[in-house]
């Protein structure tokens, strides 16, 4: 990847006194890692757009969250720059708590990297914070459903939707809600695909393990980085096979390039790689299959043809032995994973 072309996106995490820590430090963690996980894990290179989060209070220096966890924000609203995107987190709120007239200089913050053009979101009860600045007050949003009645004693010009996880809002859905503690899954996901691609938030969450994992991790795993090795034979079938991975009798043909006898190529191959020469051919036609399930929408049995299986029942045998799912299940489970589309 030629990194001196790659591009930032900023994205500033609001921290009051009634944040809640694990939210903030797994979104920092997701989007600090975003594109590069994926390449430290795999050797594959990811997109060239990057996340780049920080933490924003009222005032620097250390603080403590209302439960207690250390805070240490980066920047303080006074000197931060305008974000392409600022959430305010879950907020652990005291029961019965009146939240109006509560953060001034944080709802003060928000609506002025609004009016600067920043994309503003919450997860959970964050959206308490953004109807405080007045972000919400004629728009759908969503929040936790224990938030309903606070919403309609405190703001009832907040058009609440606390059934869905997910809402984006507001002129090309600058205003972003999610609903739910874990949520933040989602919106993180979402804002992947939004500014990196639908590609790299599927990469994002196989490598994080977000979403669905009632299948186990197998529908999450990808062929891992291969190990260094020094065997010059081995690497001309490697580099052939991956190019014609769909071919007839592949194993055959790689031995071929190789000139080994078949059994010390094997032999070989094996040491190298770890994988058996036809392991490796499968695992490469697996998640090339993959990439055409969660990109387009041709029918599996054609994807199955394309990629080197001319029996459709051995392509689903072998697809579902390698990921855990069916090739149905594994496009319906990765092609939604970035959430609603932004509206034209």
């Amino acid at each position: 990847m030629d990194r001196g072309r790659q591009r930032s996106i900023s994205i500033g995490l609001v921290v009051v006194h009634e944040s809640a820590a694990a939210v903030l430090y797994s979104l920092h963690e997701v989007f600090s890692f975003v594109g590069q996980s994926w390449e430290e894990m795999t050797g594959r290179p990811a997109g060239k757009v990057r996340l780049v989060p920080r933490l924003v209070a009222e005032r620097r220096g250390l603080t403590t969250s209302r439960l207690g966890v250390p805070i240490s924000p980066d920047a303080a609203f006074a000197d931060a720059d305008v974000f392409d995107v600022v959430i305010a987190p879950d907020l652990a709120l005291e029961p019965g708590l009146d939240p109006r007239g509560q953060w001034p200089a944080a709802a003060a913050w928000l609506r002025e990297q609004y009016a600067q053009g920043a994309i503003v979101c919450s997860v959970c009860t964050g959206s308490v914070l953004l109807a405080e600045a007045g972000l919400l007050d004629g728009l759908e949003a969503t929040s936790h459903w224990g938030a309903v009645p606070l919403f309609e004693r405190a703001y009832p010009c907040v058009r609440l939707e606390p059934a869905r996880v997910l809402v984006p809002a507001g002129a090309e859905h600058r205003i972003i809600t999610s609903g739910g503690y874990a949520s933040w899954a989602e919106l993180a996901l979402y804002l992947v695909a939004r500014f990196c691609g639908q590609e790299e938030a599927i990469r994002t969450a196989k490598v994080f393990v977000l979403g669905d994992r009632s299948e186990g991790q197998l529908p999450f795993a990808a062929m891992v980085r291969p190990r260094p090795y020094d065997d010059a034979a081995v690497a001309r079938s490697q580099q052939w096979i991956a190019e014609h991975y769909a071919t007839a009798n592949p194993v055959a043909r790689m031995i071929e390039v190789s000139a080994l006898a078949p059994r010390t190529f094997k032999r070989r191959f094996a040491a190298a790689t770890g994988y058996s020469p036809i392991a490796y051919v499968q695992a490469l036609r697996i998640e090339e299959a993959k990439h055409l399930l969660e990109t387009t929408a041709a029918p599996t049995d054609d994807v199955g043809a394309q990629v080197g299986y001319a029996d459709p029942a051995s392509f689903r045998r072998i697809f579902r032995r390698s990921t855990g799912v069916t090739p149905a299940r594994y496009r319906q489970r990765f092609q939604s994973v970035a959430g609603p589309k932004i509206s034209p």
